[in-house]
């Protein structure tokens, strides 16, 4: 029970101009910071919870925040300064995961379209995930709604759609957000996570 925000592995305006330092400090102090309070508090109360009908009452909560935590602490590790800004955001590099993505999309500008358009209909709050099917091993693209995790694939990609996650600098206009991402998003960290879930590199 003593879920903690982790830090980030960048400076809040790191992301700039993409996504804006108000925006990072907001998003991974206030809201991030909520979801860990809440799970905390959740999980207290469901280790003190002493019949069937109290613990199924926490279901919800725990699903909600947990999953909270569970995405941001994701998506914070799934961005990185863009390239201009020295970083390796937005630099998808010779390997496994550039392999699988030609196999599955033609290129990285085909999955990005077809990702954006399919998070973009999200009706309300939710998010985008690039996944791998434990079945198949192959990358595919699917969104989950509110904030809960992703559990039909190992994910890959995260991206927030949720309002805070954008509206301060894209107003309502969501594809301008996810336009932008793809110059933050750490291939790199994609990477292990995709090898982590398909079983091994094939460098």
């Amino acid at each position: 029970m003593s879920n903690t925000l982790p830090p980030l592995p960048y400076d809040y305006n790191a992301l700039e101009p993409y996504i804006s330092g108000e925006i990072m400090t907001l998003h991974h102090t206030k809201h991030h910071q909520t979801y860990v309070n809440a799970l905390n508090a959740a999980e207290a109360a469901y280790a003190k919870a002493s019949t069937p009908k109290e613990r199924i009452a926490l279901q919800a909560a725990l699903k909600f925040n947990g999953g909270g935590h569970i995405n941001h602490s994701l998506f914070w590790k799934n961005l990185a300064p863009s390239s201009e800004k020295g970083g390796n955001g937005g630099v998808l590099k010779e390997g496994p995961l550039k392999e699988a993505i030609k196999a599955s999309y033609g290129s990285l500008d085909n999955l990005i379209k077809e990702f954006n358009t399919t998070t973009a209909g999200i009706q309300g709050s939710g998010w985008g995930w690039l996944g791998v099917n434990p079945s198949t091993k192959r990358l595919e693209i699917t969104t989950t709604a509110n904030q809960d995790p992703l559990l039909t694939h190992a994910p890959v990609i995260g991206v927030d759609i949720w309002e805070h996650a954008f509206y301060l600098q894209y107003k309502n206009v969501k594809v301008d957000y996810l336009n932008a991402i793809w110059h933050v998003i750490n291939f790199d960290e994609a990477e292990k996570r995709f090898v982590e879930a398909t079983g091994g590199s094939k460098l």
